[in-house]
């Protein structure tokens, strides 16, 4: 058996607290305010402004299966609802940041992508499933949360919602 003094089992202990706390961070969801994006520190250009903006944040990977069915249709959200509003922001958790890139040239989107390099955004918003979506209305609060792409069922759910959000007046 393993056998301390009191000054090691309370260092221990201050460890094991100090590490519980960083393993759990606070999941994002519906109901709590979007972070500021820009403290992640996030690979690549984020929109300028998003006050006032129905958001799409979406998690994904190039490895992801479903994520490369969602693609084309949130091209298709963003060309339809963009100049109502509608802000799509697709945060990669890929490693490799060639694997996003090939993913990307493939899919052809216009709207903003980054990386989570760090995945310091994925673990706050505590993200379990590619892909995982979040709709933020125009007061910047979490309205709806996606997890996983069902295709036509998922894609029906982004159109309500959206067109929800986007009748909603900016705070």
């Amino acid at each position: 058996m393993f056998r301390c003094n009191h000054r090691t089992r309370t260092l221990i202990a201050a460890l094991a607290i100090a590490l519980l706390a960083q393993a759990s961070p606070a999941a994002l969801k519906e109901g709590d305010a979007l972070p500021d994006l820009a403290s992640f520190k996030l690979e690549g250009k984020l929109p300028d402004s998003l006050k006032g903006q129905v958001i799409l944040l979406d998690f994904w990977a190039s490895w992801c299966g479903p994520c490369k069915k969602s693609f084309p249709a949130m091209q298709a959200l963003h060309k339809q609802h963009a100049e109502q509003g509608l802000t799509i922001i697709a945060v990669s958790v890929d490693d490799n940041p060639k694997d996003m890139q090939r993913f990307l040239k493939d899919a052809n989107v216009s709207f903003a992508t980054v990386r989570d390099s760090g995945h310091k955004l994925v673990a706050a918003a505590d993200v379990s499933a590619m892909p995982t979506s979040f709709l933020i209305d125009r007061a910047g609060k979490v309205r709806f949360v996606h997890n996983g792409f069902q295709g036509d069922a998922t894609v029906k759910k982004y159109q309500q919602q959206i067109q929800q959000l986007l009748k909603e007046p900016a705070p």
